[in-house]
């Protein structure tokens, strides 16, 4: 899971206006990183419309539509930290944004991995209040 996330790829102290900005600046972070085309964002935007990536804990995890496999380059996640929140409908605020692209069936390997380590509420505070990407990374890497 090499070069999954890297620091080039975790946005700190994000303003954010709506989920829609949150969930571009993450697709943004993964086309930046090489993991996927600019088409990708478009399908992540629609996947949030059919269902919310809201997973509860302050935690969104963004991610394309099925259709968006063919945007998808490589593997990898992006991270938009926002430590004032970001409305994600129905009384939920993320703090925590955790775009995901991922090649065939790696994506279940990605979940399983954010789920362990956001499980505890305690990693998403940790996450939350970081200062560094490397404070993020370090977080993400005792979950693998």
């Amino acid at each position: 899971m090499n070069n999954v996330l890297t620091a080039e790829k975790i946005m700190m102290n994000a303003k954010v206006a709506s989920k829609e900005e949150g969930i571009r600046l993450a697709g943004e972070l993964l086309v930046k990183g090489g993991h996927v085309s600019a088409a990708y964002i478009d399908k992540m935007q629609e996947r949030e419309v059919l269902a919310t990536t809201y997973i509860g804990s302050g935690v969104a995890i963004p991610h394309g539509t099925n259709e968006a496999k063919q945007e998808i380059l490589s593997t990898g996640i992006s991270i938009v930290q926002v430590p004032d929140g970001v409305d994600f409908g129905e009384g939920n605020t993320a703090y925590l944004l955790i775009g995901i692209a991922a090649i065939g069936d790696e994506h279940l390997e990605v979940l399983s991995n954010i789920a362990v380590i956001c499980s505890e509420e305690e990693n998403v505070t940790r996450a939350v209040q970081a200062k560094t990407p490397e404070e993020i990374m370090a977080l993400f890497a005792e979950g693998e």
